[in-house]
């Protein structure tokens, strides 16, 4: 029911520093001769993106995440024999998709839409886990403790370099992000017509070996969230870049949150 509102973070990536290029002066992107990739050259400016800044924008979004969560979970409807998904479930689910879609191609609004993309898509999540914590109690708690832990897990490795972000590393998450992108678009057609992708929502060794895998692949997007907001500091990038950095690492947190509620539900069944 929840696959087809995961997605890989498509947000924060080089394109968006070329966007923030063209409609903000004060920075540029340019390439080091030699180095072994391109990243953007730091200009002196008085308005710009702060690691604090931006820690603080991330900050914010989590509890705005959390608060409509808790909204969603209360209007899940339990009763002793059915989980009724609350009826304006999917409609918010598309509205905060495309006001997803929206903030990625409109770097400059983030502060104004990543807010109202946590209050929408935190519904849609608290939702989703009320639906799953009537079916397996607990899993809920177990899950957002997961989530913490490989943050912090994957934060300290980029931080003590123990795994450095290159551009092999990095051409290689995006294939496999974009790999598990078309297979989640493919199970939401084969969904219409009343099929799936085999062994996706399995409780097999190979549906749970499948969850693994995607679980891994949504903490190694932490890596490249990282990385972006390291580049768009030392770079001066504009301060509206904070909360797009934001948005970017709240849209990979609820995507390895669901994941790994998904392969709980697998491993209880």
């Amino acid at each position: 029911m929840a696959t087809a509102f995961k997605s890989s973070n498509p947000a924060l990536n080089d394109k968006a520093f070329e966007r923030a290029l063209q409609t903000e002066a004060g920075w540029a992107a340019g390439t080091q001769a030699g180095a072994e990739r391109t990243s953007p050259v730091a200009v002196p400016a008085v308005d710009a993106m702060t690691l604090n800044g931006t820690v603080w924008a991330t900050a914010a979004l989590l509890v705005l995440v959390v608060a409509s969560g808790v909204y969603g979970w209360n209007t899940v409807d339990v009763t002793s024999e059915t989980v009724s998904w609350p009826t304006w479930f999917f409609p918010v689910a598309l509205v905060a998709l495309g006001v997803a879609i929206l903030t990625c191609f409109k770097a400059n609004l983030a502060r104004f839409t990543a807010p109202v993309y946590a209050l929408l898509q935190g519904a849609c999540v608290g939702a989703i886990s009320g639906v799953y914590n009537a079916v397996y109690d607990g899993i809920v708690i177990q899950a957002v403790s997961l989530t913490i832990g490989v943050f912090a897990v994957m934060l300290f490795l980029f931080a003590t370099r123990i795994i450095k972000v290159t551009d092999k590393l990095r051409m290689a998450i995006v294939a496999a992000t974009g790999g598990i992108f078309l297979v989640y678009l493919l199970n939401l057609v084969l969904s219409l017509f009343d099929a799936s992708v085999p062994f996706l929502h399995d409780s097999s060794l190979l549906g749970i070996g499948i969850s693994l895998l995607i679980v891994g692949v949504a903490a190694f997007n932490l890596l490249l969230d990282f990385d972006f907001v390291e580049r768009g500091v030392a770079a001066g990038a504009p301060r509206h870049m904070e909360w797009y950095a934001a948005f970017g690492l709240i849209v990979t947190i609820i995507w390895l949150y669901l994941e790994l509620l998904r392969l709980l539900g697998k491993l209880n069944r």
